[in-house]
């Protein structure tokens, strides 16, 4: 078993330390912007199609103002829950918790603050939509915790990240459309899908410490496992287009999106880590050519209306 780092004399001097600031903007993770990137896609997806494909800006602003506050808020819970953990992990053990850089209490203080941000982003919406933020606040804060638990972590922070459509439908419209739920099925399939070839890439180390996973649950069906639901969040997107009444942009979009996970099948199919990263890494690119599609659709209708 690998050994964690812990403050003991053979670290560096605390005054040799980058800044607390750097501790803080590391453990919100804003040097790593991809998991922004992937919980912003289900959100400005919801907000276009409830909106008609012009969402107003006053609510842009504030569901990326909050995209943003609670990725932080989750990378910061999540490095609380495993900072006796992380040490033991070779891509996590210089996590500003495990280095000494930040102190438990740093984090918990920018954790409540973070949480603090985004109730009051919130407050400027309507009461359903901040009824439903504290379902996402829940799913957010234990997630951390399901690893110990379950081998199921990766269903749970898919419903976090897919807990943002209900609640932009619910800014939106003041309501809950029922086609919202195929595209928060298909959008919590695909998290499964990219956060189990994430976790594929700390098998090992996972299972040295007793940490639990899709990808230690799958075994040697994990890729075939990734294939079925990758073909699930495939049908959820299409039945989404046919909900909201979605053309040949989005089809297209959808089309495309099919390409780039047999792309994946074929990255992952020797379970080597740096290609399942880069499977992982990609999934941005499925987010933007979802919206792309999306747009797509009400851009070709206003013209075809005028």
């Amino acid at each position: 078993m690998a050994t964690p780092l812990s403050n003991h004399p053979s670290q560096p001097d605390p005054s040799e330390l980058p800044s607390k600031a750097r501790g803080y903007w590391e453990i919100m993770r804003f040097d790593k912007p991809i998991g922004t990137w992937l919980l912003a896609a289900p959100t400005i997806w919801a907000l276009v199609i409830a909106s008609g494909g012009w969402p107003e800006p006053r609510l842009l602003i504030i569901f990326t103002l909050g995209i943003v506050v609670m990725r932080a808020a989750g990378c910061v819970a999540n490095d609380l829950a495993d900072r006796k953990l992380d040490g033991f992990v070779a891509r996590t053990r210089q996590r500003p918790l495990v280095t000494g850089l930040l102190s438990a209490r740093d984090a918990v203080l920018l954790l409540l603050a973070l949480l603090g941000a985004a109730l009051a982003l919130v407050c400027l919406t309507n009461t359903l939509t901040l009824q439903l933020s504290f379902v996402g606040l829940f799913l957010a804060m234990i997630y951390p915790y399901m690893k110990r638990v379950t081998h199921l972590p990766q269903f749970v922070l898919g419903s976090a990240f897919s807990w943002a459509i209900p609640m932009a439908f619910a800014a939106v419209t003041n309501q809950l459309n029922p086609g919202l739920w195929w595209l928060f099925a298909g959008n919590l399939l695909w998290t499964v899908v990219y956060d189990t070839q994430y976790a594929m890439v700390d098998r090992e180390d996972d299972l040295s410490i007793g940490i639990k996973s899709t990808a230690i649950l799958f075994g040697h069906l994990d890729r075939r496992l990734i294939a079925v639901m990758q073909i699930g969040a495939l049908g959820c997107f299409l039945q989404t287009g046919v909900a909201f009444g979605l053309g040949w942009p989005y089809q297209l979009s959808i089309a495309c999106v099919a390409a780039l996970f047999l792309w994946h099948q074929w990255l992952i199919r020797d379970r080597e880590e740096s290609a399942c990263f880069r499977a992982f890494n990609q999934s941005k690119w499925i987010g933007l050519i979802i919206l792309l599609g999306i747009v797509g659709h009400f851009w070709v209708a206003s013209v075809s209306a005028s």
